[in-house]
């Protein structure tokens, strides 16, 4: 006792005679030595085996949130390494249990409604963007009704319709867009992609009298609508932060526009001859006799854009980031059509891209190589044993599925890194290893007609189970034909010449390219 008294006198001298702005320094790290401490000691010292282990971090509350927020497919694969399939990492102060490879996406994302809960996690986000009383702001079960509703937009018929208007739209963008006057230029790509996917989008499922509302600067609110799904809006949905105030803005500015044709409509007695998805859902009834109210409509028209426009846009702007890094492949799709359609290429038609199987590889694999939607949450409603193990993930985790990563699994995908759509023809080496196909796969009904659980497949960019991708069709018909019109117009490479792919933003929730993502572009001669 008299040694501690020897040393903690002149200590305690030494600090009363510092300054008051030191003395609060010294204080503060020593409080966070204090913390850091006893968070490693924490970690080390009172593991619980019936749960997956967790990801070594210093801080509490920050976790590894940051190095998951840099890198998210690069912290599951490391940290996959480590721990194995199953492990838990804590974002934002929040303990959430991933869970990778097929049993892992097959475990979240067709797990029971009493299990898992989608609405909880997302409605902060989605709320905001697409507006009140739809989608996650609602029960399941409505949501499973409004899936339905939409539905209608999404057969076969409908899409031999949309083909020649994707078309149109594709090449009336380019004529009149400046960055594509001339014969060669360079452009920043991304954001005309997600231009190109707006309109295109809007006129086939909404109808020529919504896409004579968009103009450029309409496309651009739906940007700032998307970039409400920044991560960072789990906690800060509420915040007057500048990116949130755009949303709001967009929000309600396009909710505005739907509102005013919804009511003219209604004005002029119905429009009967107007089938189109407002048409539809005008006339549409819940299963307890209720019409679908006015303002759900216009905030359903914002969700079924914004639904597939995040991940088209994103998707659309990576197939044309690697053509520019592969003008060979481009050529050769070129040359397919070509070949296939005739050398006067002709209009597109929905049953010509059946016959366009490298035009379909290219969305294949970019789709499987940038997984639009690096990480789909769910919160857990009660224990949950995960098969096999003696891990049960409690009640106060999120648990994280992480369909990317089986996407780009050697086991499955023979040099997984590498983007080769050719890996997709009968025969390649590289030929995936992909199990039961949708066709064989069991079929459920959640509320909005039959669809595969599908989460068997290690490759599954528009998810499974009940809140798999109504859209997913439209969006290969959709990415396919813009793909093939580009196709047409130009011809693509990087800058420098190089065969370097840029690299991966990953501020929102939906993966895209690091902008600018400038490609050099020349005109094609016509015939």
């Amino acid at each position: 006792m008299g040694v501690l008294q020897e040393v903690a006198g002149p200590l305690s001298q030494q600090f009363s005679q510092l300054g008051l702005g030191t003395q609060i320094g010294v204080s503060v790290a020593a409080v966070l030595v204090l913390v850091v401490t006893l968070n490693v000691l924490q970690q080390i010292l009172f593991k619980n085996p019936n749960e997956p282990p967790v990801v070594f971090h210093w801080f509490p509350v920050i976790g590894s949130t940051i190095t998951y927020g840099m890198d998210p497919p690069r912290f599951f694969h490391e940290n996959r390494q480590k721990y194995g399939d199953c492990f838990t990492f804590v974002l934002l102060g929040k303990k959430t249990t991933c869970y990778v490879g097929t049993q892992g996406n097959d475990f979240i994302l067709n797990g029971k409604i009493r299990d898992v809960n989608a609405e909880e996690i997302y409605t902060v986000l989605t709320t905001p963007v697409f507006g009140k009383d739809v989608v996650y702001d609602c029960p399941n079960s409505k949501l499973m009704e409004q899936k339905k509703f939409m539905k209608i937009a999404l057969t076969s018929e409908a899409f031999r319709s949309y083909v020649p208007i994707i078309a149109d739209e594709v090449s009336g963008y380019v004529k009149r867009t400046p960055d594509f006057k001339g014969q060669s230029g360079i452009v920043n790509i991304c954001p005309k992609m997600a231009q190109i996917t707006i309109f295109t989008a809007s006129h086939a499922l909404q109808g020529s009298e919504v896409r004579s509302r968009f103009d450029e600067k309409l496309a651009d609110l739906y940007h700032h609508l998307d970039m409400g799904f920044s991560p960072i809006n789990f906690m800060l949905h509420w915040a007057p932060l500048p990116w949130n105030n755009r949303r709001d803005h967009a929000q309600k500015t396009v909710a505005g526009i739907y509102m005013d044709i919804i009511k003219r409509r209604r004005a002029a007695g119905g429009e009967e001859d107007a089938q189109d998805m407002m048409h539809h859902l005008m006339n549409s009834t819940y299963k307890n006799g209720t019409p679908v109210p006015d303002h759900e409509i216009a905030h359903m028209m914002i969700a079924l854009l914004m639904a597939g426009q995040h991940s088209s846009s994103s998707t659309s702007a990576w197939i044309m980031v690697r053509l520019a890094s592969r003008p060979d492949i481009m050529e050769e799709l070129y040359q397919e059509q070509v070949r296939v359609l005739g050398a006067d290429l002709p209009p597109l038609t929905y049953e010509n891209l059946h016959k366009l199987p490298l035009n379909q590889a290219i969305v294949k694999e970019t789709l499987r190589l940038h997984a639009p939607i690096h990480s789909i949450m769910r919160a857990v409603k009660q224990p949950m044993p995960v098969p096999g193990t003696k891990y049960v993930i409690p009640t106060s985790h999120v648990l994280l599925a992480a369909p990317g990563v089986s996407g780009s699994d050697p086991k499955y995908f023979p040099k997984p890194d590498l983007w080769e759509p050719h890996r997709w023809e009968d025969g390649s080496p590289l030929a995936p290893t992909l199990g039961r196909s949708d066709e064989e796969d069991e079929k459920i009904d959640y509320g909005y007609g039959l669809v595969s659980k599908g989460a068997g497949s290690p490759y599954l960019p528009f998810g499974a189970g009940r809140h798999r991708c109504i859209g997913e069709q439209f969006a290969n018909v959709q990415l396919q034909t813009i793909v093939a019109m580009m196709v047409r117009e130009f011809k693509f490479r990087n800058v420098d010449h190089s065969n370097t792919v840029i690299g991966t933003d990953y501020a929102s929730l939906f993966s895209r390219p690091l902008e600018p993502a400038n490609v050099y572009w020349e005109r094609r001669e016509k015939a």
